[in-house]
């Protein structure tokens, strides 16, 4: 990403803040994965989208008119020997030459410098309760200047959340974010399309898996933006198994809800196939179904429409289907409005998508749902999970579990399915595998 795409961000979030306001953004903490093994590191995703520096230890701070400079980064000074063992660091000059900071500090100097540039503020823009410690240290600093109040230093007195203004600003895609996220679910578009071209009965989850995950790797990703889910038969029916350890058998589905992250942007997709290459009648009647809400979904995106008016689609069709397959009896509308579908159907039919994979931003202004508006990226991912635990339902459904997700970007002239790439319908899933296994 362009420094300056970082440096306008800021810009708009300090004319939000103006003068008398301070904003501070900490980034995240590094996490212990066991013993002395941290897990990968990931910066905070509001730090990074207004600074692009990657390193942990750092904190943002936004000080609007400051003459030495308004944007301030505290962060690890450069160490010859740390750097020999864990990598480089920017150091202060660097915060400063490569990623646009006015002014820099030794991050171990944060409590000497910080409340300082707190006296005689109006407003504080932070966070409180995303980061606990800091939170507390920040208090502390509150208190040091409060304390000043004889000799004519007043403390802020009015906290905002930083997150609600930045949030806002990143639900709207740039130019620039949207080529990195079409890039990444281009990139997951093929690892799906591999994940059909590899699989077979006698394979284990994990050996799919790790086919998506080079596919990732091989092309510029270096992580999945959330754990793969890749689950078949009885596995298609829980929506969040990621265990990836039982084996394929011939005659199952197979459920994978897979994406990577590209430069801290997520992709998010899910796809469902027959683990042999053709999908018996019940599994096609019941993808068919899910098909057809997804597509009645994908549909209602468009600038005008609301935030609920894709799942309001996806539900009709499901219930709508249900009833075809004499699975759910009775009248559809009334059984809509009854909820008839939730032992089969029990979850949104999308969310926000973007640096995280469930993505901020507010779902409802108010009391309203939210009017979907250009540069908006949203899932669309209907489905329907046949159970046998589900009472009633007859042996034939049983385990037959379908998810089909898109990423989709609301564009003036309507909408634009960025994972396009993926095989979706029977035939083009069919197709695939079928050629797969002659070559």
């Amino acid at each position: 990403m362009d420094k300056r795409e970082f440096a306008r961000r800021r810009k708009k979030l300090m004319d939000m803040v103006d003068r008398g306001g301070i904003a501070i953004q900490p980034t995240a903490p590094e996490r212990l994965r066991n013993r002395d093994v941290f897990y990968p590191y990931r910066p905070d995703s509001d730090f990074f989208y207004l600074t692009g520096f990657p390193e942990p230890e750092a904190v943002l701070v936004l000080v609007p008119d400051r003459p030495q400079g308004e944007f301030i980064l505290f962060c690890r000074e450069k160490d010859p020997e740390q750097e020999t063992w864990h990598g480089r660091r920017a150091g202060l000059e660097g915060a400063c030459e490569h990623y646009g900071a006015d002014d820099a500090f030794p991050i171990s100097d944060l409590d000497d410098i910080l409340p300082g540039l707190l006296e005689n503020k109006e407003r504080i823009y932070y966070t409180m309760g995303r980061y606990q410690d800091f939170d507390q240290r920040l208090v502390g600093w509150l208190n040091r200047v409060t304390s000043k109040g004889r000799a004519g230093v007043h403390a802020p007195d009015q906290v905002h959340s930083v997150g609600h203004y930045v949030h806002e600003m990143r639900l709207y895609k740039s130019r620039e974010e949207i080529k990195t996220m079409r890039r990444a679910a281009q990139i997951s578009a093929a690892a799906h399309r591999r994940a059909m071209e590899v699989c077979r009965p006698g394979l284990y989850e994990y050996q799919i898996e790790a086919e998506l995950l080079h596919a990732f790797m091989r092309h510029g990703s270096r992580a999945p933006a959330y754990p793969s889910i890749v689950g078949a038969g009885a596995n298609t029916c829980i929506l969040h198994y990621n265990e990836n350890s039982e084996q394929l058998a011939d005659g199952d589905l197979l459920l994978i809800d897979a994406g990577c992250e590209l430069d801290h942007y997520a992709s998010d997709i899910t796809r469902t196939f027959p683990v042999n290459g053709r999908f018996t009648p019940e599994q096609r009647a019941v993808y068919d179904i899910v098909l057809q809400a997804q597509l009645a979904a994908i549909a209602k995106v468009a600038p005008g429409n609301h935030w609920n008016d894709p799942h309001q689609a996806a539900l009709e069709a499901i219930t709508k289907g249900l009833v075809e397959l004499g699975i759910l009896k009775g009248r559809w509308r009334t059984l809509l409005k009854e909820e008839a579908y939730r032992p089969y159907y029990m979850h949104r039919t999308g969310h926000w998508l973007g640096m995280d994979v469930h993505d901020v931003g507010d779902y409802k202004i108010g009391d309203e749902w939210r009017t979907l508006e250009p540069g908006m990226v949203t899932t669309v991912e209907p489905g329907l999970y046949l159970s046998p635990t589900i009472k009633g339902l007859a042996k034939r459904w049983w385990n037959i579990g379908v998810r089909i997700e898109d990423d989709v970007l609301v564009t003036a002239e309507g909408r634009d399915i960025l994972s396009h790439g993926a095989p979706k319908t029977v035939d083009e899933i069919e197709s695939a595998m079928q050629f797969a296994s002659v070559a």
